[in-house]
């Protein structure tokens, strides 16, 4: 497998030596190496990832261009890299990634492969040189590496690309503008990535918006900065809406349909587990929320209530059995003739034909769907003699949907006009103690929530800003109570902290 230097014979040795290596770098005991020898390692290991990038994507550019994966039946090398090596959509995306990449850039990919730049500051490299002109990018790729090579940082490396992008532009250079670009991404339960490429305007626009709501809202506020950074996008995209300003939504903040089955709509137990399994898996998608994140989204919001039922196939047959016995006939569909003989051969003994059962099953579903849906059908009338003041005692955990819609409410916002007027006119900021963001740009909040019977009523709403609102009251747990005196205290989860908010006192004439 090696030579007589030590060098491996074939691909086959040097892969085979290359897991031999890592084997022992694995089970070597870390803890107990000097220091010189981990900070070696570490140096070491990170030119070994450079270098594993650059062979991965020469190799990945050969098999691509004779369109090897087909072989193994696969329509595309990434497709290939994820089902065979098993990594995920994206790891195989920026593998192909880097084929393209050092393709255009042959000068980095050759520093790259001699452990001369990282896989980080490569990238970033490409992505300098990516914005100049046709035909100059070689020449800029080669002063970078040499000056990477010579000891230069990143911070250098990239005032050397700005310089040669300046003297190098034209006067209609768009400054990025061509290449901006936002990913969003779902990940599980709904959640996000957010990836992107931002012109300079762009970029300032939300760093103002960021550092102006992404500041800490008191000494309950534990949030770190990312977390702070996410809550500010997230509070900049609500005012938005808010405001009125986004196309097809007739100035609604938010609107929550709120799924509900028939047999919870009757109080009853229905849901069965196929049902159950389909909402969890509906839930996932995005504009999904369940959990803490319903009563959250729905405490000032535009409520359009859903009632949705299943088919139960058991069900349908009993009522298909007793329709046939009303008819003098047995279930599967020969009549009762009357005959005592086990010989009768006469035509109503025998059995209905299997499609014209069937029609009749289908009939009898579709009348009961007209019993149960419509405006004056079952449903309807269960919301609204159960929902006429609001989702009253309506459950976060209530799944949210299921495959056949059997009646649907009118939209009406969960806080009406003139109690809104009413709640921002008695308090002129958010109630939270403590905090000072100006009542318009709060949320309205029920003290009592709906879940525990709280009423839509001026006492039991307050403006809260949407930190306190969202993440404080409906993530963290703490409770907020209106006093008739007008003093609003929060309460921590544990009832071990009580906040209160003291107006300062009059100044003696």
């Amino acid at each position: 497998m090696c030579d007589g230097l030590g060098q491996p014979a074939s691909v086959t040795g040097a892969l085979a030596m290359l897991d031999r290596a890592l084997d022992y770098l694995n089970a070597a005991d870390a803890a107990s190496l000097p220091s010189s020898v981990q900070a070696e390692t570490l140096r070491a290991l990170e030119r070994a990832g450079a270098k594993h990038t650059a062979a991965r994507a020469r190799v990945l550019a050969a098999f691509a261009g004779q369109a090897a994966y087909e072989d193994d039946g696969h329509g595309s090398a990434r497709t290939w890299l994820k089902w065979q090596t098993r990594v995920t959509n994206g790891a195989a995306a920026g593998a192909v990634g880097w084929v393209r990449r050092l393709t255009a850039h042959p000068v980095i990919g050759g520093a790259l492969a001699a452990g001369d730049l990282s896989e980080s500051w490569a990238r970033q490299i490409c992505a300098w040189t990516d914005r100049l002109p046709v035909g100059r990018q070689d020449d800029a790729d080669e002063i970078l590496a040499a000056a990477a090579r010579a000891g230069v940082d990143l911070a250098g490396l990239a005032g050397l690309a700005q310089e040669m992008y300046e003297r190098s532009r034209h006067d209609d250079a768009d400054d990025g503008f061509g290449d901006r670009a936002v990913w969003l991404g779902t990940t599980l339960g709904g959640a996000g990535r957010l990836t992107g490429d931002l012109t300079p305007a762009c970029s300032a626009a939300l760093s103002a918006v960021l550092e102006s709501l992404g500041k800490r809202a008191g000494p309950e506020d534990i949030r770190t900065a990312a977390q702070r950074r996410h809550d500010a996008l997230e509070e900049a995209c609500r005012r938005l809406i808010a405001a009125g300003m986004l196309p097809d939504r007739a100035g609604q903040p938010t609107q929550v349909q709120l799924h509900m089955t028939l047999a919870q709509l009757r109080d009853t137990a229905g849901a069965s587990a196929a049902e159950a399994a389909w909402t969890a898996a509906r839930a996932s998608q995005p504009g999904w929320v369940t959990g803490t994140g319903t009563g959250a989204a729905a405490c000032d919001a535009t409520v359009v209530p859903i009632v949705t039922g299943h088919v139960d196939w058991a069900a349908l047959d009993r009522l298909t059995g007793v329709y046939l016995a009303c008819h003098d006939r047995r279930p599967d569909g020969t009549a009762n003739c009357g005959c005592t003989c086990g010989g009768c051969t006469c035509t109503a003994r025998r059995p209905l034909p299997p499609d014209t059962l069937a029609r009749l099953r289908q009939t009898m579903l579709r009348l009961a769907a007209d019993v149960m849906s419509g405006p004056a059908g079952l449903a309807s009338w269960l919301r609204t003699s159960q929902l006429a003041d609001g989702p009253v005692g309506a459950s976060p955990s209530l799944p949210l949907a299921v495959p056949l819609p059997l009646d649907i409410g009118e939209a009406e916002p969960a806080i009406p006009a003139h109690l809104r007027r009413a709640v921002l006119a008695r308090h002129q900021h958010c109630t939270y103690p403590g905090c000072r963001v100006p009542a318009a740009f709060c949320q309205i909040h029920h003290y009592i929530p709906w879940s525990r019977g709280g009423r839509t009523a001026q006492g039991n709403l307050g403006p809260v800003c949407p930190f306190h609102h969202q993440t404080v009251v409906h993530r963290w747990g703490w409770t907020l109570t209106l006093h008739p005196d007008g003093e609003v205290t929060a309460t921590s989860p544990d009832g071990t902290r009580v906040l209160r908010d003291h107006d300062p006192p009059s100044q003696a004439a």
